[in-house]
Order: C-alpha cells, then sequence, then structure tokens
C-alpha cells in the first residue's frame, strides 16, 4: 500500500481506540472496540490448533477487520442495534473501503461477505469468538456494571454461534460457570 494511502486508512481505523463499548475493563473503564478486536484476535492465535481444519490466518484477519464499521458509526450493543443500523455501518463501511486500493478492496470485500453469510469454518469461528470474547469481557468486569438483562444473557448469548464445534461448545460452558459464579458472588 502506498503510503499516504496507509496513513489515510490508519487514520480511519484509530477512531476505533476512542470508539467505546458497552463493556468495561478490569478497573472499570469502558472498553474500546480496538481492544475488543484485539482480544478476539489473541483468542484466534491462542485457539488455531484446535482448528486443524481451518485457515486461522483467515479468522485472524476477519478478527482485525471485523468492526471497522464502528470507526464511523460507533459500537451500538448487539441488543440495541436494529437492522437500520446496520445497513448505515455496512453502507459506510464499504464507502471507505472503495476508497482503498484495488488488493485491499477486493481481499477486504470478500473477507466482509465470507463473515456475513458464515457459511465456512473461519467465518464461525470468528463469529463465535466475537460473541464468546464479550462474554469474558463481562465476566472479567466489575458486576456493578451490568444492567439488568446482562444476568440472563450471559447465561445464553452465543450459544447459537458455539454449536458448530465441540471446543468452542466446552470454552462457552467454562465461560457460563464464570458468569454464574459471579453472580452467585
Amino acid at each position: 500500500m502506498e503510503a499516504r494511502k496507509l496513513l489515510e486508512a490508519l487514520s480511519v481505523a484509530e477512531r476505533l481506540k476512542d470508539a467505546t463499548r458497552h463493556c468495561y475493563t478490569r478497573n472499570g473503564r469502558h472498553e474500546s472496540v480496538a481492544e475488543h478486536s484485539w482480544m478476539i484476535t489473541l483468542m484466534a492465535f491462542f485457539i488455531k490448533d484446535e482448528f486443524p481444519e481451518a485457515d486461522m490466518d483467515k479468522v485472524i484477519k476477519m478478527c482485525i477487520i471485523h468492526d471497522l464499521g464502528e470507526a464511523f458509526t460507533g459500537d451500538i450493543p448487539t441488543f440495541e442495534k436494529t437492522e437500520a443500523n446496520v445497513r448505515t455501518e455496512e453502507q459506510l463501511l464499504y464507502e471507505w473501503v472503495d476508497t482503498l486500493p484495488e488488493n485491499i478492496r477486493a481481499e477486504m470485500t470478500a473477507l466482509y461477505d465470507e463473515m456475513a453469510k458464515r457459511e465456512t469454518v473461519e467465518a464461525k469461528i470468528y463469529k463465535a469468538i466475537d460473541g464468546l470474547e464479550a462474554l469474558i469481557q463481562h465476566n472479567i468486569s466489575d458486576i456493578s456494571t451490568w444492567i439488568p438483562h446482562e444476568y440472563e444473557l450471559n447465561k445464553t448469548y452465543a450459544d447459537d454461534k458455539v454449536a458448530f464445534s465441540d471446543y468452542l461448545k466446552g470454552l462457552r460452558e467454562e465461560i457460563r460457570k464464570d458468569t454464574l459464579d459471579k453472580i452467585s458472588g
């Protein structure tokens, strides 16, 4: 990528450092979208040996780019996001992606398409760890930061996303145990 184009792209992506999510960190500050993306990327790296059939480099790429649309809209929690929000985020994201060099644009567009369809093992892994990380972060944060419906949501969220994998179902169960321990105090 040409140097100026790289700097312009990074300037947009840098917005995710300041875009806060609904989740809090252990020390009580709002987590940024960039921190969430980093954590799921790290998760993909750590679990790569559990999925020898998958192209985990592709999963890592999906994790890195999955929330770039939030550089334009900010984060809207999944339980509040409407179809109109999704359409707006996608429109703004694709308008930006279209300004990138052809090879990057083509690769990102193909990855976003694969992620949206969620048919490949790579897309399923990415989507599962995206959901699981939010649960892990909630369990790490102080329970005083939870809103009322999260007590039930943390018990069931992402169950559907992990259903394809025994390993991820096991991880989900461990996360659920942590949730129940946290709630019971």
